[in-house]
């Protein structure tokens, strides 16, 4: 099972969806859950790194991650199987500006369609995270939490990373489309020409033109 952990941690942190000690995974096993330790290094795991946890709530481990509650909730909620939970820059960028992510690309429409963004006013590990976020799986497979990170779930570590990548890939894109648009030129408005210079009349102000007809001889 480490060698398991140890690839997806690893492709996350090669991906950019983690910092140095940011992020959790975990997988369900029976009654038990077993997670990465409190600020581990996904990129760089270690045997000693992965907690062993019950499912009941409230059950305190300071090794376990801080968003144990949050991963106990989903388990207790839903079909997961597996937990990715990451801090995409590009995703939380989106989570403070919109109400949902929907994806522009091909992949994200066909992998997860859209990503509800959650707001909750507590913090890293905060009992309204776990209270809210199972409710916003039921018709999704990743969720943002605003400003925060996101959460994916699975059959399988391997599935809950590839959602998470996607719902980042899509994200980036939107903000592609975003900084395009905001940089096109703008269309030059109508003005009239008015030249810097104009030349003086020969015919001196205040003089009209001279009738000359006189001067012919009538045919």
């Amino acid at each position: 099972m480490i060698e398991e952990f140890r690839r997806i941690g690893s492709l996350m942190f090669q991906e950019r969806l983690v910092g140095s000690h940011g992020g959790d995974l975990s997988v369900r096993q029976g009654e038990k859950i077993l997670i990465t330790r409190r600020d581990a290094m996904l990129g760089d795991l270690k045997e000693t790194d992965l907690v062993e946890v019950g499912m009941a709530p409230g059950e305190n481990d300071p090794l376990a991650s801080r968003e144990l509650e949050s991963h106990r909730a989903l388990y207790r909620q839903t079909a997961a199987q597996a937990i990715v939970y990451a801090h995409p820059v590009k995703a939380i960028a989106i989570s403070l500006t919109d109400n949902k992510v929907v994806p522009q690309d091909a992949e994200g429409l066909y992998l997860f369609k859209s990503a509800a963004i959650v707001r909750v006013h507590g913090g890293i590990g905060s009992g309204e995270t776990a209270r809210m976020l199972p409710s916003f799986f039921g018709e999704n497979v990743v969720v943002a939490v605003k400003g925060h990170g996101t959460f994916a779930i699975g059959k399988t570590l391997a599935e809950a990373y590839r959602l998470t990548s996607a719902l980042e890939l899509s994200c980036a894109i939107l903000v592609a489309m975003r900084s395009s648009s905001a940089a096109a030129p703008r269309k030059p408005e109508r003005t009239e020409y008015k030249p810097a210079f104009k030349p003086k009349s020969a015919i001196p102000p205040g003089i009209g033109v001279m009738d000359r007809s006189r001067y012919y001889k009538k045919r």
